[in-house]
């Protein structure tokens, strides 16, 4: 029962992210230099597009990750922290299922 929990829970982050992921490509799309837009406007637009960028990048890696624990589920390395090989706590697995490390490690 609770590796079917688990993997649900990695499934559902993994549509929220792909969701994720496409609202920030269609944020992080160029600006034409024929908007009709002020000055300081597209100053704030070019920031907010860098920003949204910094946010697809890591979205892009939290997918990653997904996938990847996704496959390890059944095997013996799943919930094993990456650095120190220790088991990664129950909790963290269901709040963060992209976690590779152990809370310790990850700080």
């Amino acid at each position: 029962m609770l590796p079917e929990k688990i993997k649900q829970t990695i499934l559902d982050e993994i549509s929220k992210t792909e969701e994720s992921i496409e609202e920030y490509k269609e944020v992080t799309k160029p600006i034409a230099p024929d908007v009709a837009i002020g000055r300081i406007s597209r100053m704030d637009a070019i920031n907010n597009k860098s920003v949204a960028e910094a946010g697809l990048r890591q979205a892009q890696i939290k997918l990653k990750n997904l996938y990847q624990v996704l496959s390890q589920i059944g095997h013996k390395g799943f919930g094993i922290c990456l650095k120190c090989n220790q088991p990664i706590p129950l909790g963290r697995i269901l709040i963060r299922p992209q976690s590779l490390l152990c809370v310790y490690c990850a700080e």
